[in-house]
Protein backbone atom coordinates (compact mmCIF):
# COMPACT_ATOMS: atom_id res chain seq x y z
CA UNK A 1 0.00 0.00 0.00
CA UNK A 2 1.29 3.44 -0.88
CA UNK A 3 2.60 5.62 1.91
CA UNK A 4 0.24 8.43 0.97
CA UNK A 5 -2.57 6.37 2.56
CA UNK A 6 -0.57 6.10 5.79
CA UNK A 7 0.13 9.84 5.66
CA UNK A 8 -3.59 10.52 5.30
CA UNK A 9 -4.40 8.20 8.20
CA UNK A 10 -1.88 10.03 10.38
CA UNK A 11 -3.33 13.42 9.40
CA UNK A 12 -6.97 12.53 10.09
CA UNK A 13 -6.16 10.61 13.28
CA UNK A 14 -4.04 13.49 14.57
CA UNK A 15 -6.81 15.95 13.71
CA UNK A 16 -9.40 13.88 15.57
CA UNK A 17 -7.40 12.64 18.59
CA UNK A 18 -4.24 14.79 18.70
CA UNK A 19 -0.54 14.28 18.03
CA UNK A 20 0.06 12.29 21.21
CA UNK A 21 -2.67 9.86 20.17
CA UNK A 22 -0.88 9.14 16.88
CA UNK A 23 2.30 8.30 18.78
CA UNK A 24 0.24 6.00 21.03
CA UNK A 25 -1.30 4.33 17.97
CA UNK A 26 2.13 3.70 16.48
CA UNK A 27 3.42 2.28 19.75
CA UNK A 28 0.37 0.05 20.22
CA UNK A 29 0.72 -1.18 16.63
CA UNK A 30 4.42 -1.88 17.14
CA UNK A 31 5.45 0.03 14.02
CA UNK A 32 7.97 2.78 13.35
CA UNK A 33 5.56 5.13 11.60
CA UNK A 34 7.98 6.82 9.21
CA UNK A 35 5.97 6.73 5.97
CA UNK A 36 6.90 8.48 2.75
CA UNK A 37 4.13 9.19 0.26
CA UNK A 38 5.85 7.23 -2.51
CA UNK A 39 6.95 4.34 -0.30
CA UNK A 40 5.27 0.94 -0.30
CA UNK A 41 4.17 -0.60 2.99
CA UNK A 42 2.46 -3.80 3.99
CA UNK A 43 -1.31 -3.80 3.84
CA UNK A 44 -1.26 -5.56 7.20
CA UNK A 45 0.49 -2.56 8.76
CA UNK A 46 -2.37 -0.31 7.66
CA UNK A 47 -4.89 -2.76 9.10
CA UNK A 48 -3.09 -2.87 12.45
CA UNK A 49 -2.96 0.92 12.62
CA UNK A 50 -6.65 1.09 11.83
CA UNK A 51 -7.40 -1.39 14.62
CA UNK A 52 -5.33 0.64 17.11
CA UNK A 53 -7.29 3.85 16.59
CA UNK A 54 -8.68 4.99 19.97
CA UNK A 55 -12.30 4.12 19.24
CA UNK A 56 -14.65 1.22 19.85
CA UNK A 57 -16.25 1.53 16.42
CA UNK A 58 -16.28 -1.55 14.16
CA UNK A 59 -13.65 -1.78 11.42
CA UNK A 60 -16.22 -1.01 8.68
CA UNK A 61 -17.12 2.25 10.43
CA UNK A 62 -13.45 3.13 10.89
CA UNK A 63 -12.77 2.59 7.18
CA UNK A 64 -15.74 4.74 6.14
CA UNK A 65 -14.69 7.46 8.60
CA UNK A 66 -11.12 7.40 7.31
CA UNK A 67 -12.15 7.67 3.65
CA UNK A 68 -14.63 10.45 4.33
CA UNK A 69 -12.19 12.36 6.54
CA UNK A 70 -9.28 11.94 4.11
CA UNK A 71 -11.13 13.29 1.07
CA UNK A 72 -10.77 17.00 2.03
CA UNK A 73 -7.01 16.46 2.35
CA UNK A 74 -6.90 14.77 -1.06
CA UNK A 75 -8.86 17.66 -2.57
CA UNK A 76 -6.44 20.12 -0.99
CA UNK A 77 -3.29 18.22 -2.05
CA UNK A 78 -4.52 17.25 -5.54
CA UNK A 79 -7.03 19.92 -6.62
CA UNK A 80 -6.52 19.01 -10.28
CA UNK A 81 -8.47 15.79 -9.62
CA UNK A 82 -11.57 17.77 -8.64
CA UNK A 83 -11.73 21.10 -10.48
CA UNK A 84 -13.12 19.84 -13.78
CA UNK A 85 -16.19 18.15 -12.32
CA UNK A 86 -19.44 19.90 -11.42
CA UNK A 87 -20.63 17.24 -8.98
CA UNK A 88 -19.98 13.91 -7.32
CA UNK A 89 -21.80 11.93 -10.01
CA UNK A 90 -19.50 13.14 -12.79
CA UNK A 91 -16.45 12.86 -10.54
CA UNK A 92 -17.21 9.17 -9.85
CA UNK A 93 -17.61 8.42 -13.55
CA UNK A 94 -13.96 9.44 -14.06
CA UNK A 95 -12.47 7.27 -11.33
CA UNK A 96 -10.80 4.72 -13.64
CA UNK A 97 -9.99 6.80 -16.69
CA UNK A 98 -8.90 10.04 -15.06
CA UNK A 99 -8.36 9.78 -11.31
CA UNK A 100 -6.60 6.41 -11.17
CA UNK A 101 -4.64 7.16 -14.35
CA UNK A 102 -3.32 10.32 -12.68
CA UNK A 103 -2.61 8.41 -9.46
CA UNK A 104 -0.49 5.98 -11.50
CA UNK A 105 1.43 8.94 -12.98
CA UNK A 106 2.23 10.19 -9.49
CA UNK A 107 2.81 6.69 -8.06
CA UNK A 108 3.69 4.34 -10.95
CA UNK A 109 3.58 1.18 -8.85
CA UNK A 110 0.28 2.01 -7.14
CA UNK A 111 -2.16 -0.91 -6.95
CA UNK A 112 -5.48 0.90 -7.28
CA UNK A 113 -8.89 -0.77 -7.29
CA UNK A 114 -10.79 -1.21 -10.53
CA UNK A 115 -14.38 -0.02 -10.84
CA UNK A 116 -17.02 -1.20 -13.30
CA UNK A 117 -19.35 1.78 -13.66
CA UNK A 118 -23.04 1.51 -14.50
CA UNK A 119 -24.64 4.97 -14.55
CA UNK A 120 -28.42 5.21 -14.74
CA UNK A 121 -31.26 7.64 -14.30
CA UNK A 122 -31.85 11.24 -15.16
CA UNK A 123 -32.50 13.88 -12.53
CA UNK A 124 -34.64 15.87 -14.97
CA UNK A 125 -36.96 12.95 -15.75
CA UNK A 126 -37.19 10.74 -12.69
CA UNK A 127 -35.57 12.74 -9.95
CA UNK A 128 -33.06 9.97 -9.18
CA UNK A 129 -29.64 9.27 -10.63
CA UNK A 130 -27.53 6.27 -9.72
CA UNK A 131 -24.08 4.94 -10.32
CA UNK A 132 -23.45 1.31 -9.53
CA UNK A 133 -19.76 0.93 -8.90
CA UNK A 134 -18.47 -2.61 -9.15
CA UNK A 135 -15.39 -2.49 -6.90
CA UNK A 136 -12.62 -5.05 -7.33
CA UNK A 137 -9.45 -5.09 -5.29
CA UNK A 138 -7.38 -7.77 -3.61
CA UNK A 139 -7.39 -5.52 -0.53
CA UNK A 140 -11.18 -5.79 -0.22
CA UNK A 141 -11.51 -2.29 1.28
CA UNK A 142 -14.95 -1.51 -0.10
CA UNK A 143 -15.91 0.34 3.10
CA UNK A 144 -12.96 2.67 2.49
CA UNK A 145 -14.27 3.26 -1.04
CA UNK A 146 -17.68 4.10 0.50
CA UNK A 147 -15.98 6.64 2.74
CA UNK A 148 -14.17 8.23 -0.20
CA UNK A 149 -17.50 8.49 -2.06
CA UNK A 150 -19.16 10.16 0.94
CA UNK A 151 -16.16 12.48 1.28
CA UNK A 152 -16.40 13.42 -2.40
CA UNK A 153 -20.06 14.27 -1.91
CA UNK A 154 -19.10 16.44 1.07
CA UNK A 155 -16.51 18.16 -1.11
CA UNK A 156 -19.13 18.98 -3.74
CA UNK A 157 -21.67 20.05 -1.09
CA UNK A 158 -24.00 17.18 -1.91
CA UNK A 159 -25.56 14.16 -0.32
CA UNK A 160 -25.33 10.65 -1.68
CA UNK A 161 -26.73 7.43 -0.32
CA UNK A 162 -24.33 4.50 -0.65
CA UNK A 163 -25.46 0.92 -0.22
CA UNK A 164 -24.09 -2.46 -1.25
CA UNK A 165 -25.95 -5.10 -3.17
CA UNK A 166 -23.04 -7.55 -3.15
CA UNK A 167 -19.72 -7.71 -1.31
CA UNK A 168 -16.40 -9.51 -1.71
CA UNK A 169 -16.28 -9.87 2.07
CA UNK A 170 -19.40 -12.04 1.78
CA UNK A 171 -18.07 -14.17 -1.07
CA UNK A 172 -19.05 -12.15 -4.14
CA UNK A 173 -16.51 -11.61 -6.93
CA UNK A 174 -16.92 -7.84 -6.58
CA UNK A 175 -18.58 -5.29 -4.34
CA UNK A 176 -21.57 -3.54 -5.88
CA UNK A 177 -21.67 -0.02 -4.45
CA UNK A 178 -24.95 1.66 -5.32
CA UNK A 179 -24.61 5.45 -5.17
CA UNK A 180 -27.95 7.26 -5.31
CA UNK A 181 -28.35 10.97 -5.97
CA UNK A 182 -31.75 12.64 -5.71
CA UNK A 183 -33.06 15.73 -7.46
CA UNK A 184 -31.64 18.83 -5.87
CA UNK A 185 -28.46 16.95 -4.95
CA UNK A 186 -26.90 17.27 -8.38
Amino acid sequence: MKGVIFNLLEAVATERWGEDAWDDILEAAGVEGAYTAIGNYADEEFQVLLLKLPTDEPVDTRLRWFGRSAMPLLAQRYPEFFVEYPNTYHFLLTINDVIHREVRKLYPDADVPVFDLEPSGDLAEGGVRRVIMGYRSARRLCRLAEGFILGAADHFGEEVHVSQRECMLLGADRCGLVCTFRKGLQ
